[in-house]
Order: C-alpha cells, then structure tokens, then sequence
C-alpha cells in the first residue's frame, strides 16, 4: 500500500512540473498595455531602390543619413535605366525606381507596374562632352573629333538614357552619321566615364553631375539645352511594393533640405514643381 501510495506521489509531481514547463514555454510575455510581445526587437523596414548609375555617390551619401534617421535599411541596386526597367518588368522585387529618362518610366506606368500617383520628376542634368587630361588642349569641342579617328564613348541609345540623350544631340548638330565610325557604346553612364578617366576613349557624353565625380576628365563642352530633351529624373513606387508608406516617405526625403544639399553637391538640380 505505501509503494502504491508513493507511486501516486511521483506521477503527481512529475504532471505538476510538466504544466509549468508547457506553460512556460507556450504563454507569451505581456506587456502593460495587456499586448503580446516577443524578446526579439523588429526588424527594420529593407527598402529596394534601383536608381540610375549616375546617381551612384549621391544616393549612397544619402543613404548614411536616411538611415540615422529612420527605422529602415536602403539596399540600393544601380544600373542603365532601360536594365532597371527590364528588371522590374520580370519581377525583381523594387520598392523605388529612380530612372534618368522619362523613356523607361512611361514604359512602366504604361503596363501598370508603377503607382501612378506617386510619380513625380526629381531631378534635372545637362549634358556634357568631357575628355581626359592627354587630350584636353587637343578637343574643345564635339567638332573636333570628327574626320579623326579618335574614339568618342556614349551610353547605348536604345537602353541609355545618356546614350539617348547624346544620340539627339549629335542628330541636332547634324554630326551623328559623321561620327559612326568612332563610337565605341557603353553599357551605362559609369563605364563612359570609366572609359574617359582611364585613357581609353579620347572624350565621353556624361551628365555634368558625372563631371563632378570625375578625378581626372574634364568639360570641353556643354551641349546646349536646345539639342536634346529636357533630362528630367522620374522617381515613383512600383507597383508590387510590400512597403509602399515607407517608400513614399523616402521619395518625400529626397525633396528636404538634406538631401537637396547632397544631390546638389554632386552636381544635380532639383526639378521644381
């Protein structure tokens, strides 16, 4: 009878400790406001932005910043604009689209891809012809490239806003047929410059806000305004966003004071509403 009774004895102490454990181990914390919680802190917001490879310095100057300043971590994805737009029509996951030319963005909003009403023009450039150090007493201008075999880097017209822009240019001025031989085309703005800064093309056609980054090209000439569309930056949110407050929020950043002072120094100009 007694080792019966301790038996008992044992089984009741044993279903005893495996309550509290099972309690333990499936009650959640709750805070004073009687809410759920957990010991893990939230992670931040990840916001994807792909933005033209000419805004390269100038967004990840930005992005310290924004950063220090908001619960989100920015992964930032650069590329010619016609890459950019290719990727989001097959479905990477982009929360903002910061393109060079309005080409890629109409493209967008044609097929649905971006919100609509979120879109707005940031940013304005110019363009420019700049040559390395070898050849800035020999080239002045685009008219000095012509009848020679010196080599002339832009951005591929069909897919580069650059190379768009530089394309238009040269048609205005009546020299594009003149210069086919001479051409050497790249993939986006960063290898023109690339190509200039390393000796490799006697002079590229950047954005002036690329001359600002440049260590070693100069400016020979500035195409005026008049030869090629206005070059006007679009940013919107696209559509298959899972953050869309918090990428609205960072277009709204881009138009303070901050970032103003940023872009700015890296030779950009705001476009004004």
């Amino acid at each position: 009878m007694k080792k019966v009774i301790a038996l008992l004895l044992v089984l009741v102490l044993a279903l005893g400790l495996y309550g509290c454990t099972g309690s333990n181990e499936t009650k959640e914390d709750v805070n004073s406001n009687g809410n759920a919680s957990t010991n893990e802190s939230a992670k931040p917001i990840e916001l994807t932005i792909s933005a033209a490879a000419s805004l390269t310095e100038a967004y990840n100057e930005l992005k310290d910043i924004y950063e220090s300043e908001k619960d989100v971590k920015l992964i930032f994805n650069y590329g010619s604009s016609g890459a950019l737009q290719k990727q989001i029509e097959e479905g990477a996951e982009v929360d903002v689209f910061v393109s060079a030319g309005q080409k890629q963005m109409n493209a967008l909003e044609e097929k649905d891809l971006i919100i609509k009403d979120t879109r707005e023009d940031i940013y304005r450039n110019e363009l420019v012809l700049i040559v390395p150090e070898e050849y800035k007493d020999e080239i002045t201008s685009i008219n000095d490239i012509i009848g020679t075999d010196l080599k002339l880097s832009i951005g591929v017209p069909e897919t580069v806003p650059v190379g768009q822009y530089a394309k238009e240019a040269l048609e205005y001025l009546k020299i594009w047929d003149k210069l086919q031989t001479n051409i050497v085309l790249a993939k986006d703005v960063s290898q023109v410059l690339t190509y200039v800064e390393k000796g490799e093309v006697a002079a590229g056609i950047v954005y002036s806000s690329d001359s600002v980054r440049a260590k070693q090209s100069y400016i020979a000439e500035i195409f005026s305004e008049e030869t090629h569309r206005p070059i006007v930056y679009p940013a919107a949110v696209v559509a298959s966003t899972k953050n869309k407050e918090a990428s609205i929020d960072f277009l709204s950043f881009l138009r303070t004071d901050k970032a103003k002072e940023i872009l700015g120094k890296h030779g950009f100009k705001i476009y004004e509403k």
